[in-house]
């Protein structure tokens, strides 16, 4: 069944028609997972041996269940709270994402823009119950106003970081497939009460979702990379549909992720449709 589903999903993952043929993905292929916490799967399992404490990368994310499927050998950089910067340069005690590629890489899948854009910041506070306030670092605080929407500059560095991280990729691994991986779709047109946020701040995270999804299927056409539309088909599989492909702001369960991020749900379609793109 979940094969059956992979497979109807094909026209949404295709992307970049004019590009040649893909070379095949052989047994024990270097396979390179960057990006956010989108793509280390946040919440949703135990965390990968060596993994750095705040980059929660987990056993089950779909970099893992895609490599696991089709025997690649996986080097999971995908860390929380990740932006493109930190893709391209060392973040403090964490070398830039892109040193993982090497010359024989052959896969690269990416997540990342969300924090770019302060798309989790804008979610996290809106869901803040004023009655209750804000923890951080044990000290809690008034509920913050909404940040800022993004402006177009913010979306233009974006774009050009994409572009910059495909090129610096296809530099070093010239036979490497890459892949951007869009964020599911959150907030539905129907709120619920795992989206305790007003209409104001939800119709910015879906201008939000939206342009992000743009400027990432622009960038992956400038440079050469494919794009898997998760945006598309999880957009009935919201935090209120009766089966979710993400958390909302609502009580946890085993594999239900981080609020506001993919549950173990989420990162199994994910790896069905990249196992059906990748075989096409």
């Amino acid at each position: 069944m979940r094969a059956a589903a992979a497979l109807a999903l094909l026209p949404l993952v295709m992307s970049c028609a004019s590009l040649p043929a893909p070379p095949a993905l052989g047994t024990g292929a270097h396979y390179v997972a960057m990006g956010s916490s989108f793509a280390a799967g946040a919440g949703i399992g135990p965390n990968k041996p060596g993994t750095p404490e705040r980059c929660n990368r987990a056993t089950n994310n779909y970099a893992s269940l895609l490599a696991a499927r089709l025997g690649l050998t996986l080097d999971d950089q995908s860390c929380g709270g990740a932006t493109t910067a930190h893709l391209l340069h060392a973040w403090d005690e964490l070398p830039a994402q892109l040193s993982a590629v090497q010359a024989d890489t052959r896969l690269v899948t990416i997540t990342v823009g969300g924090n770019d854009l302060n798309y989790m910041g804008l979610l996290f506070t809106a869901s803040c119950d004023p009655a209750v306030g804000m923890t951080r670092d044990g000290d809690t605080r008034p509920c913050p106003a909404l940040p800022p929407a993004p402006s177009d500059p913010d979306y233009a560095a974006l774009e050009g970081n994409l572009v910059q991280i495909v090129r610096s990729i296809h530099a070093l691994a010239p036979a490497a497939r890459v892949v951007f991986v869009q964020y599911v779709t959150l907030v539905p047109e129907q709120l619920c009460n795992a989206t305790p946020i007003g209409e104001d701040a939800a119709q910015q995270a879906r201008v939000l979702a939206h342009r992000l999804a743009q400027v990432t299927a622009r960038a992956a056409q400038e440079s050469g990379a494919e794009v898997l539309a998760a945006d598309a088909f999880s957009a009935a599989h919201t935090v209120c549909d009766q089966q979710p492909f993400a958390r909302g702001f609502s009580p946890t369960a085993p594999g239900s992720g981080a609020p506001w991020h993919p549950n173990a749900q989420g990162h199994a379609a994910i790896a069905d449709a990249l196992t059906a793109m990748l075989a096409s």
